[in-house]
């Protein structure tokens, strides 16, 4: 008999992080720890492309932030960044209220429930973003999530000939030198299959293996995508469009992220939106375990029609009827005990 990859018991929370799970962006603390004007910094990053579009380069944004990142580094202007100061670094992030206690509150409460514990059912957070991956590891909140995509650096990057030199130290001090992995907000959607497929769980499957919707680990059906805005639309595309659910936050400060999570609301781009409050009794804190609680019951459910379909009934003792009975009675026979008795 074939069997399945997956039990497909999981459901997925997948998160964007900047104005999502924190009012602003990660980088925050990078620019306070080195004096590095915020604003100016930005201003320079958004003027990248159109000024190395005049010299005839073609830069795509997110790279040209981290890009951007490296060239203050080389200018002394960060001097010993490297990847254990981004994680010192990712303990400063402060989040919206509520968090990270929904994100251990909600997994509890999937794993206290004695139907959803009957069929181990679980419930895993992700966070997906156009961050520094390594800031998010050293949040408050990482040790609450099944993983992490973001933008990674490389300290001590190898040198011609290293396949032919013995391995050589890597100093302490060292910085970053170059950009290993790039999430933009196109290739986040890569994660969604990777999580939707279960290649972040095993690696001997390809993300771009033909795998029938059966075999995936957790199928969009069971997958909440929580962002704040338009640039996220192409994963809220893929969840929604495929049976998942999408919610929009906005900061309750911030009216024009409010309309813009409107809008995504009458574009069908989101199913509901609130504010970037995670609080219990909060309305997204309510909204996402109605979500998580329906999905949970859905796949219940779905497994129990499954035993009832392929588990045969066993015969059952067939009580007389009250003619048999009379007649045995004037037969002289003894009275038959019933199957309740």
């Amino acid at each position: 008999m074939a069997t399945t990859l997956f039990t497909q018991n999981i459901i997925a929370c997948v998160w964007d992080f900047d104005k999502t799970l924190i009012p602003g962006y990660m980088q925050g603390p990078l620019f306070r720890r080195y004096g590095v004007d915020e604003a100016n910094f930005w201003a320079e990053t958004n003027k990248l492309i159109e000024t190395y579009g005049r010299r005839g380069y073609r830069l795509s944004s997110e790279i040209g932030y981290l890009n951007h990142i490296l060239t203050y580094v080389l200018a002394g202007k960060m001097p010993k960044l490297n990847n254990k100061v981004f994680r010192e670094l990712g303990r400063e992030i402060v989040f919206y209220p509520g968090l990270p206690e929904f994100l251990i509150g909600s997994k509890a409460f999937v794993r206290e429930q004695p139907d959803y514990l009957k069929y181990e059912i679980q419930l895993e957070h992700y966070i997906v973003s156009t961050g520094i991956a390594e800031m998010i590891r050293g949040s408050a909140v990482a040790p609450h999530v099944d993983g992490i995509w973001g933008c990674e650096f490389i300290e001590n990057p190898l040198r011609p000939g290293f396949l032919q030199q013995k391995e050589f130290d890597l100093g302490a001090d060292a910085e970053i030198a170059q950009i290993g992995m790039v999430i933009d907000n196109t290739t986040k959607t890569r994660a969604l299959f990777e999580i939707n497929k279960g290649t972040n769980k095993d690696p001997s499957l390809e993300v771009n293996a033909r795998i029938p919707p059966d075999d995936r680990r957790v199928p969009f059906a069971n997958m909440i995508y929580i962002a704040d805005g338009p640039s996220d639309i192409p994963s809220f595309s893929v969840v929604k469009e495929r049976g998942g659910k999408t919610y929009g936050v906005y900061n309750p400060a911030r009216s024009d992220e409010f309309k813009q999570n409107d809008q995504l609301r009458r574009d069908d781009r989101i199913d509901h939106y609130g504010k970037a409050d995670y609080r219990e009794g909060s309305e997204t804190s309510n909204w996402l375990k109605l979500q998580i609680q329906e999905i949970a019951d859905r796949l219940v459910a779905e497994r129990e029609a499954a035993v009832a379909q392929r588990v045969a009934r066993p015969p059952k003792h067939l009580n007389p009827t009250p003619a048999e009975e009379e007649a045995r009675r004037r037969a002289g026979q003894p009275r038959q005990a019933t199957f309740l008795e």
